[in-house]
């Protein structure tokens, strides 16, 4: 097998027995990091110290991930215009928390053989959101529910213009350059 040293510098091909040894007389543990090379390379590393630093970047990089949730929001045909825009409102504020939306509507009894009503209510409510998030695809039915689903706008970080302030220097007398007794204001 190819071995490896512990900083990546090789140390040529040994059999298995001597590479052992080799590993036990610097107090490392032998790696197998590619089997399926020929001949197979082994590494020397301390595996408890590899193994922890691995966890640390794994902890590392899931602080920085965002999670985003599916959150539902559930709406009958005959829903009242109050009730709708509660259920509006409430679906802003999901989408402004960062969270994907999913907007279902639901029918009960003889309701299902009205599925356009359905559809009439889901793009009402796409577009009463349009400016909180947008349309992932077309209304999908599933049995007796209909849904869409909305995912937050990206927020665009602008950088403020920078505004130049003007200012008068004066001598330390603090009076005005022309030379009146008035005291010198500054430009702001």
């Amino acid at each position: 097998m190819r071995l490896v040293g512990e900083n990546g510098e090789q140390l040529g091909t040994l059999p298995l027995y001597q590479a052992r040894e080799v590993a036990k007389s610097h107090g490392l543990d032998l790696v197998e990091v590619a089997p399926t090379a020929v001949p197979p390379v082994c590494r020397l590393l301390d595996y408890g110290k590899f193994k922890y630093e691995q966890a640390k970047k794994e902890r590392n990089s899931r602080k920085s991930q965002k999670i985003v949730l599916l959150r539902e929001i559930r709406l009958r045909p005959k829903i009242g215009e109050h009730d709708f825009d509660a259920k509006s409102r409430t679906a802003k504020k999901l989408l402004a928390g960062g969270d994907k939306v999913k907007v279902t509507v639901m029918f009960r009894g003889r309701e299902i053989t009205h599925p356009d009503l359905g559809w009439k209510l889901l793009q009402k409510m796409a577009e009463s959101l349009k400016d909180a998030g947008t349309v992932d695809g077309q209304p999908i039915m599933e049995e007796r529910r209909m849904n869409i689903i909305l995912s937050p706008v990206p927020v665009q970080k602008t950088k403020a213009p920078k505004v130049k302030q003007e200012v008068e220097v004066t001598d330390a007398k603090n009076e005005n350059p022309q030379g009146s007794a008035e005291p010198a204001t500054r430009n702001r």
